[in-house]
């Protein structure tokens, strides 16, 4: 007789591995040991884990911890693809970051993760009406890992923020899926106005250090965007746009950019750009 389907065991490739990371770190490293066994291996699923882990730094005064992870565990439980999210998003990790060793690494200790994570929640809070709420997980995440995402913002899966210190995503920004991008990227406004005014971030895109893109402007799929660059004007799909203000300087010199994470253009650079 065939098992019921909810008592089939549950197959988490992404939570195995991480765990396993975890028993590693635990008896390498004697004095992380119970920082380890908390915030990973006392739990049963990565969304609990998470939830604890994420809740002790964000958890003040204003709002304890323990509140804080029964919010995260809400959410999670009444959306299954926050979680299928946040596992998109360490894959992404371990396979762009050569930084990265494995699962556990980005879950403990980078806060572009971290960051994205806590974001998810404040969407989730959005997207139910409990305005005030995402806006305190947005000022707490801020606070804590230096990264100031709106939480009405829309954040595809796969996403990758390195180092995150400095980012901004505005309110009506949109960050389809599989997109990279590193510290300092500013997705603003330009000025006062409202309504649709953040830009439009299409999927396998690669956003360099410190770039600026401004105003309801699309970036298309699998392109490019200098370190540094200031882009004011629609960038077309599979192409490389840099400089200040920034301009088409050629194709986005592979199949996709956010994975290949190459960001020397000079190769590209054609004779009308001015470096």
């Amino acid at each position: 007789m065939a098992l019921a389907l909810e008592r089939l065991p549950v197959v988490d490739p992404v939570w195995t591995t991480l765990r396993s990371e975890a028993d590693a770190i635990a008896a390498g490293e004697p004095g992380l040991a119970s920082f380890v066994h908390a915030s990973v291996l006392a739990h049963g699923r990565l969304e609990e884990a998470l939830a604890f882990h994420l809740a002790t730094k964000l958890g003040n005064a204003d709002m304890g911890a323990m509140k804080m992870r029964d919010t995260f565990l809400a959410a999670f439980a009444a959306d299954p693809a926050i979680g299928a999210a946040v596992r998109a998003d360490l894959v992404a990790i371990r396979e762009r970051d050569p930084a990265s060793r494995g699962f556990v690494q980005p879950f403990l200790f980078f806060k572009g993760f971290q960051a994205l994570e806590a974001y998810r929640i404040a969407h989730w809070l959005w997207r139910e009406g409990r305005i005030w709420m995402a806006l305190h997980f947005q000022s707490r995440i801020s606070e804590t890992f230096g990264a100031d995402i709106h939480p009405a913002a829309r954040i595809g899966r796969g996403v990758f923020i390195d180092h995150a210190t400095g980012v901004v995503i505005g309110e009506t920004a949109v960050v389809e899926d599989d997109v990279s991008m590193l510290h300092g990227v500013t997705l603003g406004g330009t000025g006062k106005e409202r309504g649709d005014r953040h830009p439009k971030i299409r999927k396998g895109v690669m956003i360099g250090a410190s770039a600026s893109i401004l105003g309801n402007i699309e970036v298309g799929e699998y392109s490019r965007i200098g370190a540094g660059s200031v882009v004011l004007t629609a960038v077309p799909a599979h192409c490389t746009a840099a400089g200040v203000p920034a301009k088409v300087i050629g194709c986005a010199g592979c199949d996709n950019p956010s994975h290949d994470m190459n960001q020397n253009f000079l190769a590209q650079i054609t004779s009308d750009f001015d470096i």
